[in-house]
């Protein structure tokens, strides 16, 4: 009997089978955080992605010509047609005077004004509110009568579209070299 209990052939085994074991469940405990850091890594990512096109993409773009309308050598109005682009979540155009959503602002070389005068009229179909839906036309007037210096012939500048998101959409056109009372730019 004592020659039965000295032979520790099948212990050995046993031990190397728990230590086996014991590193394959901790390479799987290892394995499980990594992978739950990376899919946590990969959410932040993505909301960082989505948060920067939203930031990008601009929810307007302007439709057809841009017009000017001028008396006495300089430009009173400039007017364009703004659409929503496909997919785009709906604008609140309500021009109001000091609550305005979205701003319109005007730059030349000699000058810049981030909040200038405009209105809106609505071309076509239009369900009644003030806001630019899917499908709807809205022509935008831009007073620049008030500007100081007032905008001449052969002057370049941009006119600023700033939307409560999305990006700016720049209207950069330069007035013809004689100012008449309605000019496509």
């Amino acid at each position: 009997m004592s020659k039965n209990m000295k032979n520790e052939r099948g212990q050995s085994a046993l031990e190397t089978a728990i230590i086996l074991i014991a590193f394959v469940v901790v390479a799987s405990v290892f394995a499980f955080a990594i992978l739950s850091s990376g899919s946590k890594s990969t959410e932040k990512g993505q909301s960082a992605i989505n948060a920067g096109l939203e930031g990008v993409q601009s929810s307007m773009t302007v439709k057809g010509t841009v017009i000017a309308e001028g008396t006495a050598g300089n430009v009173d109005d400039v007017v364009f047609t703004l659409a929503l682009v496909s997919g785009g979540d709906p604008v609140d155009l309500t021009a109001t005077a000091g609550n305005n959503t979205v701003v319109i602002g005007y730059r030349d070389e000699a000058q810049l004004v981030n909040e200038v005068t405009w209105t809106v009229e609505w071309i076509g179909a239009n369900d009644g509110d003030e806001l630019l839906e899917d499908g709807e036309l809205a022509e935008i007037t831009v007073d620049l009568a008030t500007l100081s210096p007032r905008l001449q012939a052969s002057t370049a500048f941009t006119i600023e579209v700033k939307p409560p998101k999305g990006a700016v959409i720049n209207v950069t056109r330069t007035t013809p070299a004689a100012i008449e009372a309605v000019m496509e730019l």
